[in-house]
Parts: structure tokens; sequence; C-alpha cells
């Protein structure tokens, strides 16, 4: 039997439960007085939030907290479930139908509920059966209802218009035979639904389906004092010390993200094996580690975030910032919302990726199998103290890029940002194993911006690499743009050395003319600039 002590632990799995986990009050990054408020006056609302934010756990939560107050019989009920009968209107139905009485009972031990259930499953079509299961629950209960139905949005095509169809029929029969309330849970809102009806041959909008709604509320991200306190809960509990700047180092890499937030403590406090031992003190380079380790282990969560990039309406908002182009006014609202509502762009301005470890995954996963099949060796660059011969490396990537790049540029479906990505797949083959990358890039800044660690902490190298491409404008405006930009950024990061990377696009220009090397001096700091 392990004597190893029974300790709560950072969650990045599932719903949180606080004998188990540390965590936050649930419902803190709720406004609870304007969710009490859409209750006391009947109304129908959305909650949405990207994925593993702690939308489950906080409605849980508000559950517990509404049926304990004793105005409200309260359900939480997950009908994800009819995801997988897709268009089987039927057949999803009976699904999403037993999945809420299965839920009344196990969070209300209704014991009527299931009875109900096959009752109606039975008796009603399916267009009504949803419509006819809630009406003749509600009127079972001497209390208002409140429902609240999670992952609504992964239901497919006429399943889901059925079901908010039925939900927008019951409407004005509430509070009686209709929840007073319900809160429809899922990663977008309703708004931004398009819903191909097969059996209507067109796409019907969220809005039309489920006109009812009147609030869409969405669920934040941590702050920064929310995530100090919930690393310290691990120090209240075990001792066990974070730095000042390992706290800040997570806050910086996640951005407050709940789920990032979480995996970096799990990643640092357990799966590092030797910071089991609770004497040893967490510090910035060990999350520094963490976040290394994190990227490479491609988690559930980061698969996802992976996924959602190949999809048209979140390339278009991605490449551009990969880009950094000044064409955020050409970009649909909607897919920029689109984009926010998932997660991968920050929720404020400027349009920027949502945090920095999104930041490094997106060009890292967008050029994975590129970096696979790269033939590129870090020995092959590296001096004989062991630090990288960057200008060999450079050199390297011109001729490289000279004669690969058409190719290669093929294979991506970021062609937009296309000599950016390559030339941190190539990067990124070569510094593995021995250092990190960090990436700045946002719409606007007609730049990528890249800063090389390499090396042991007492020796590392701290390299400055701006990427710019011509495309429109002259190379006299973008090289006399970078050399001022590079330079900046050489500064802010306190590098030892700069490099700027022009990738001329002018048409019909031959690569001998594109292909240079030559120094700049700005400032006092010598630039290194290479032409490809």
């Amino acid at each position: 039997m392990s004597t190893y002590p029974r300790e709560k632990y950072f969650n990045v799995a599932g719903p949180s439960n606080a004998n188990l986990n540390y965590m936050l009050p649930p419902t803190a990054r709720f406004d609870m007085d304007e969710i009490m408020h859409l209750i006391h006056e009947q109304r129908y609302f959305i909650l949405h939030a990207p994925r593993q934010t702690g939308k489950t756990t906080a409605l849980l939560s508000l559950m517990h907290q509404l049926n304990a107050a004793g105005e409200y019989r309260a359900l939480y009920a997950n009908i994800e479930k009819g995801q997988a009968l897709r268009e089987n209107v039927g057949e999803a139905m009976k699904t999403i139908v037993a999945s809420i009485a299965g839920d009344a009972y196990h969070w209300l031990e209704d014991k009527q509920a299931k009875p109900l259930a096959q009752q109606i499953i039975n008796e009603q079509p399916s267009g009504e059966m949803l419509a006819a299961f809630i009406a003749q629950w509600c009127e079972q209960s001497d209390k208002p209802s409140v429902l609240m139905l999670d992952e609504v949005d992964a239901l497919i095509g006429d399943t889901l218009i059925s079901l908010l169809r039925q939900l927008r029929a019951g409407y004005t029969n509430r509070p009686r035979r209709f929840p007073q309330t319900i809160i429809l849970c899922g990663v977008r809102d309703i708004k931004d639904y398009r819903i191909h009806s097969s059996s209507e041959k067109t796409i019907i909008t969220g809005g039309s389906a489920f006109n009812i709604k009147t609030e869409s509320l969405r669920l934040g991200d941590f702050t920064e004092a929310d995530v100090y306190e919930l690393l310290t809960q691990h120090t209240t509990a075990t001792s066990q010390l974070f730095t000042p700047e390992a706290l800040q180092r997570i806050w910086y890499y996640s951005q407050g993200q709940p789920w990032l937030v979480n995996a970096l403590a799990y990643e640092l406090t357990y799966r590092m094996k030797a910071n089991r031992n609770r004497s040893v003190t967490l510090t910035s380079a060990m999350v520094d580690d963490a976040k290394e380790n994190l990227i490479l282990s491609r988690a559930t969560h980061l698969d996802q975030l992976v996924d959602k990039l190949r999809e048209p309406r979140v390339r278009r908002v991605v490449e551009l910032l990969l880009a950094g182009e000044e064409q955020g006014d050409d970009l649909p609202s909607d897919d920029i919302q689109y984009t926010r509502d998932l997660g991968l762009i920050a929720a404020n301005k400027p349009l920027r990726i949502a945090n920095p470890i999104y930041s490094e995954i997106i060009p890292r996963e967008l050029t994975w199998s590129t970096q696979e099949t790269m033939l590129q060796e870090t020995a092959w660059y590296k001096y004989l103290n062991g630090q990288i011969n960057m200008s060999a490396l450079l050199t390297a990537f011109q001729a490289f890029f000279h004669e690969n790049s058409e190719i290669w540029l093929e294979r991506f479906d970021y062609k937009e940002s296309g000599p950016q990505l390559l030339m941190q797949a190539f990067l990124q083959r070569v510094i593995n194993g021995g250092g990190r990358i960090t990436r700045e890039y946002a719409l606007g800044r007609r730049r990528t911006d890249l800063l090389v660690e390499f090396g042991e902490q007492q020796i590392t190298q701290r390299i400055v690499i701006e990427l710019k491409v011509t495309r429109r404008r002259t190379l006299a405006t973008v090289t006399a743009e970078g050399l001022q930009q590079t330079a900046d950024y050489a500064d802010k990061c306190n590098a030892d050395e700069a490099h700027l990377i022009i990738f001329d696009t002018t048409s019909g220009k031959m690569w001998d003319d594109k292909i240079y090397q030559r120094d700049e001096v700005i400032n006092g700091r010598t630039i290194k600039i290479w032409g490809c």
C-alpha cells in the first residue's frame, strides 16, 4: 500500500471536486446578481465559454446553490450523448430525454423521471418528445424549475434545430408547465450557430431557431489574483513554495486560461517527480520545463485546440495573426467572434492569440510534419563550447529556402504565413532539446518576433530573430522598418545577437538578388540582415 500522503491535486480532466482538487469558488466568475435577476424574471439565456474553463463545475455549483436555497428545483443535465446520433432526430431525442431523466435521478433523486421519460419516448413523436417530457416533469414539482442543458452546441444539424424549436415552443407555458429558466451552455453563443438542416436543405441560424434568449453570458478566465490564490492553496496544504518569479511565469504563460493554469501546476507539482519532494522550491526555470513538457505531451485540450485550426473561419483569423498583416478590416466580425469563443484569441483588444502557450503551439502544430521530415541536426550548428552558431544556421536556412520553399510552402494550409512558418519549423527542428523559442505576433505588427534561448542556464544565449515579408511594400521600406523593430526587440529582450530575416516576395525577382547577408548598426547594436 502506498504511503504517499493524500493531498489535493490540480485538476486537468472533468469537473473539479472540492474534496480532491485545489479550486476557486466555482461561481465566483459568474455575475450572480445578474444570473439571479434573469432567473427571477423567468428568462432563458446562454452561458458560453471555451472548453475546459470550468463551465460544468460552475453550473453544478449553481444547481446546488439554487436547490439549497429552496425557492427553485434546479437540474444540470449533459446532453452530449445526442451528438453520436447526429441527424437521426428520433434516436437523438430519445437519448436526450433519457439523459435529462438520468441526471434528474442522479442529482435530485427524482425516481419518477426515468419512468416518465420511457412513457414519453413510447408515446410521443420525435418533434414533440423533449417538450412533452420537460412539460410533464415540471408539472410534477411544487417549485418552479431551472434547467441547465450543457454541451448543447455538440449536437448536429436537424437534431439541434429540433431541440431549440421544442424549447421555444414550450416557452409560453413557463413557469408551471415549462422551466421558469433554461440555461443553454456550450462553447459558442447561440447567435453564432450555423446549423445545416438536411430536411429543409438550408442553413438555420441559432438566433432564429431559439429567438427567446435574452442574454449571452461568457464565463471569463482567471484573473492574475485568481491564479496566485489557486497556486497558494498548494503551498498552504503542503508547505511547498513557489518563487515569486514562478508564480508570475505561470500567469504569463497561461494568461489565466483555467485548464492551462491547472495543467502547468499539475506538471510542476506532480508529473515532475523530483518536485514531489515538498521541500523543493518551485522556480521559474521549472515552470519553463513544465510548459515544454505540456506542449510535447499533446494533451487532449491542446489537440482539440489544434483541430480547430483546420476550420476555414478560424484559419482566416489565425493566418492574418501569424502573418502580422494589417487586414483586420477584411475579416468578417463573425469569424473573429467565433475564434474568440473557441478561446484561441484573447477576449479583449488588440486582436491576438489568447496566451503564449497557444502562440507557441499553433506554429509548431501547423508545421509538425515539416519538422519531422527535415534532416537538420543541432550538432551541425554548435560551437565547441556547446553554444549555437546562429549565423551558420541561418546560412543553411537560406540555402534550404532557395532549394525547397516552393515545394514546402505548397504543403501549408496557411499559405499567407508560409515563409514565417517554414522558418519556425526549420528553427524548431534545430533548437529542440537544447533550448526554447518564444514567439510574439499579432495583427498589424507586420512581423514575427522570435527569441531563441539556448544552452544551460548559466551560459544561456539570447538571440532575437525578426521575420519580415515584403508583400506589397518595397524592400527598402521593409528593411528600414525591420531594422528599428529588431533593435527595439533586442533591447527589450537583452539579446546577445540580433538577426533580421526578410522574405522578398517581389514578383519576377531572381533568387540571386533575394539571397544576401550584411550587417547594419542601429543604436550601437549590430544587426545581421538575411535576404530570402
